[in-house]
């Protein structure tokens, strides 16, 4: 009995897993109708807001209580706007494995803002992830491991940024779960938005094209995300935090399998090793014991 309960939060998970997997789909989708990823990014966030904003209309009221809110906010704004671009300029597979470098970066985070010194056990699943990160970085045509465009760093600056989502959220955790969401879906509007205007200016994003065809694909990914966020909410509630980790790494699998569908990625033996050592250090953490 209790194996068919754990079915339904798992599903939930899967179903958050399957649009963050997927959404690079309608990211490119809009950017080809003149709709640049941060512009798409803020309004699908905008939106999500105002949703939060009149289910939950006096959660702002938690901002001037626990003012490190805003850190929160900063940290799942940057996610949004490292994650969401890289995908749309970048080989799927290869910003996935990069942003799911996160359990690493979560180590040295956990230390400095938690105070968790880190164990024997999670500075090897740190050397592994990094000798994954590296494999994936060595281009043929570069001597050196290092990031090669815009979307290998714009995707190692959103997995640490996710890293510091995660360990922010720890450190809140006796905050309001509305004022959380509002957090991260008010620092994903602004971010992007202060993001595209500065990019705007420098000529390196160009300014949104109107057009109605965008329109249905806007607001479905909008309602994808919010419904994706109840079912990690959901999910994650009612499950162990290790569970919950190893489940998400099915994102991995639906980004890899849908961008092999549509010829978004390159699957080299360099990108399929590194990729492996990856995701089994992200295992490793996952299956790790928890402390209280």
């Amino acid at each position: 009995m209790k194996d068919r309960g754990a079915l339904v939060p798992v599903g939930a998970l899967v179903c958050n897993a399957f649009v963050w997997g997927v959404s690079w789909w309608p990211f490119r989708e809009l950017q080809s109708m003149g709709l640049h990823p941060l512009w798409s990014t803020a309004l699908i966030y905008f939106f999500c807001l105002a949703c939060i904003w009149a289910w939950q209309p006096g959660a702002w009221r938690s901002f001037a209580q626990h003012p490190q809110l805003w850190w929160l906010a900063i940290a799942a704004g940057l996610t949004n706007v490292g994650f969401n671009w890289a995908v749309t300029v970048g080989d799927v597979v290869r910003v996935v494995l990069l942003f799911y470098l996160m359990p690493a970066w979560s180590v040295l985070l956990a230390w400095a803002v938690l105070g968790e010194r880190p164990t024997r056990a999670s500075l090897l699943r740190l050397l592994l992830a990094m000798a994954g990160v590296l494999i994936v970085l060595k281009e043929p045509t570069s001597p050196w491991p290092v990031p090669q465009d815009a979307a290998d760093w714009l995707a190692l600056m959103g997995g640490l940024s996710f890293a510091g989502t995660n360990v922010m959220l720890r450190k809140l955790e006796y905050t309001p779960s509305a004022s959380r969401m509002m957090a991260m879906f008010g620092g994903g509007a602004m971010l992007a938005s202060a993001a595209a205007l500065l990019g705007l200016a420098g000529g390196i994003v160009s300014a949104p094209l109107w057009s109605s065809a965008w329109l249905p694909v806007a607001l479905g990914l909008s309602l994808a995300f919010l419904v994706s966020n109840m079912a990690l909410q959901y999910g994650a509630a009612r499950l162990a935090a290790s569970t919950t980790a190893i489940v998400m790494l099915t994102e991995i699998l639906f980004a890899s399998g849908s961008a092999a569908l549509l010829g978004a990625a390159e699957f080299s033996p360099r990108i399929l090793v590194g990729g492996s050592l990856i995701v089994l250090a992200a295992l490793l953490a996952a299956m790790a014991p928890s402390r209280k």
